[in-house]
């Protein structure tokens, strides 16, 4: 069942990249020593980020711009290529967006649009100061939510190494990576508070060879969500928790969904989360694809559900309930998951009745519920493939008429 993935040899070709570039000496573009900007917290840094970005990337000899210490106010920049050689950011300062939701007219607070061979790095901050903006995104304001920026966005980036930066209190998604091919995400740090709203800590879409390693990511939404047209995927080695796990999806929202495949996530330890493992789709809506999902070697600590399928996923209760999801999923498995369950429904997989989940595989499950009663497995519309040691008994408990809704 395991995919074939190319995600090592794009690992590798990234690091060549960067080696070489390092080889060569890079021009450096200081945003305060150059371009006049002031690390004093109130003057906006968004004119001298974009003048020293622009000569960088007008540069045909590798190049790289420098946020020295300090605290920045940014408004908003958009940080567009194609450049012409390899370019870098070292990004040592905090820079903070305004705390007032209403500076932001469109979802866009820092964007990287169209850059190749590219590097962000320096152990900075991007503060989206977003605790005014939690106050006020509630599900029914939607239109105040439509403006929230994401901190960081990379749109239709190739080849990019991001490493040891920190992205704190978003005011939503944390990062968004879409269209992208070969991108690395190492050494992040994603921080907000468990009850900020929909503060994804990382999200994708429409992406390929995405690595996300060794990064500690404590939110108040998914801490990576994956969504659709995302392939050939890597995230291993992350910490995860608070938040509401680690989730493909949810997909069949939206007409033309493209297929998700050849996702590994291992090596994980995920920690007082409303899910760990999991693939959200929604009832009726539209069609889609899921296939080559692979969970491994991942720990839970006090997860409610810590592996589920459900494609039932209905928030606020505002879907079709009568109908079954559209989303097709197949070859799945989940493998070497240990540790504890706050619910004592540790498994439960809640399928398509018109599309039966196939070719699920557990093997090497232990699972204990962290209360009294024993920890149970549910099944609908599937007949896993089981291997080796499994607590709680594949398939054991029974599955309510109406199944509990998940955020």
């Amino acid at each position: 069942m395991a995919p074939h993935l190319n995600i090592v040899p794009s690992m590798f070709v990234l690091l060549l990249l960067f080696i070489s570039a390092s080889k060569v000496q890079s021009d450096a573009f200081d945003v305060v020593a150059k371009f006049g900007a002031k690390a004093d917290g109130k003057t906006d840094l968004s004119k001298p980020f974009l003048d020293a970005w622009k000569e960088a990337c007008a540069s045909v000899t590798p190049s790289t711009v420098v946020i020295p210490k300090g605290t920045y106010l940014l408004s908003k920049v958009n940080l567009e290529g194609p450049c012409k050689a390899p370019i870098e950011i070292n990004v040592q300062g905090t820079i903070q967006a305004p705390a007032d939701p209403s500076a932001f007219k469109d979802p866009n607070w820092v964007r990287f649009y169209s850059v190749e061979n590219f590097k962000m790095f320096g152990g900075g901050i991007f503060d989206g100061q977003g605790s005014i903006a939690y106050e006020k995104n509630t599900c029914e304001n939607r239109e105040f939510r439509s403006k929230l920026p994401v901190n960081i966005r990379f749109d239709f980036v190739t080849n990019a190494l991001i490493q040891d930066i920190t992205s704190k209190d978003s005011k939503l998604f944390h990062i968004n990576v879409f269209a992208c091919k070969n991108i690395t995400l190492e050494r992040l740090k994603i921080e907000a508070p468990d009850e900020s709203p929909n503060t994804d800590g990382i999200h994708m879409g429409k992406s390929e060879g995405v690595n996300i390693i060794a990064s500690d990511i404590k939110t108040g939404d998914d801490c990576i969500s994956i969504g659709d047209g995302t392939k050939n995927m890597v995230i291993k080695e992350i910490t995860c928790g608070p938040g509401h796990g680690i989730s493909i999806g949810s997909l069949g929202k939206f007409q033309n969904e493209e297929p998700v495949e050849g996702i590994k996530i291992s090596n994980c330890t995920i920690t007082n989360t409303s899910n760990g493992a999991r693939i959200k789709t929604w009832p009726g809506e539209h069609g889609g694809a899921v296939s080559e999902i692979h969970f491994e070697d991942i720990t839970m600590n006090n997860v409610s559900s810590p592996i589920l399928i459900d494609q039932q996923y209905c928030p606020w209760n505002k879907c079709k309930k009568n109908e079954e999801s559209k989303v097709k999923l197949s070859n799945i498995s989940f493998k070497n998951i240990r540790g504890t369950s706050a619910l004592p429904e540790a498994i439960k997989f809640i399928c398509s009745g018109s599309s039966p989940c196939q070719n699920v595989e557990l093997a090497d499950i232990d699972i204990k519920h962290n209360g009294a009663e024993p920890a149970t497995s549910q099944c609908l519309n599937v007949k896993p493939i089981t291997n080796g040691k499994l607590n709680p008994i594949p398939c054991s408990g029974s599955v309510p008429k109406t199944p509990s809704a998940t955020a």
